[in-house]
């Protein structure tokens, strides 16, 4: 019986850390527009930012070969991305994505 009640108590918090850890990040989905907020998180792997928009959503947004990164009207690079920083971001809702067209560093 103890033996079982390990197993059972081992299984159940093997399966508690799993849903933790997967459950990491939330994003909405939101209609194609224009947006201002502030990055979240960046994630230089995927080419990718979570932005929390002024309105208390949360963007998840995987920079594309179209997306345009600007700063004064000028073309940056991404690595120039950091959390905190305020920015514009103009979107398409694709599906169940939101794709962003243009992210603009708001200074």
């Amino acid at each position: 019986m103890n033996k079982q009640l390990a197993k059972l108590t081992a299984l159940v918090f093997s399966l508690f850390f799993i849903l933790v850890s997967c459950g990491g990040s939330h994003s909405d989905v939101v209609e194609s527009g224009t947006y201002t907020g502030v990055i979240e998180k960046v994630n230089a792997d995927e080419v990718e930012i979570y932005v929390k928009t002024s309105d208390d959503k949360t963007l998840e947004l995987y920079f594309n070969d179209d997306t345009q990164l600007l700063k004064q009207g000028e073309s940056v690079d991404f690595s120039v991305l950091s959390e905190g920083t305020p920015v514009s971001v103009e979107v398409e809702k694709v599906g169940k994505k939101v794709v962003p067209k243009s992210v603009t560093i708001i200074e």
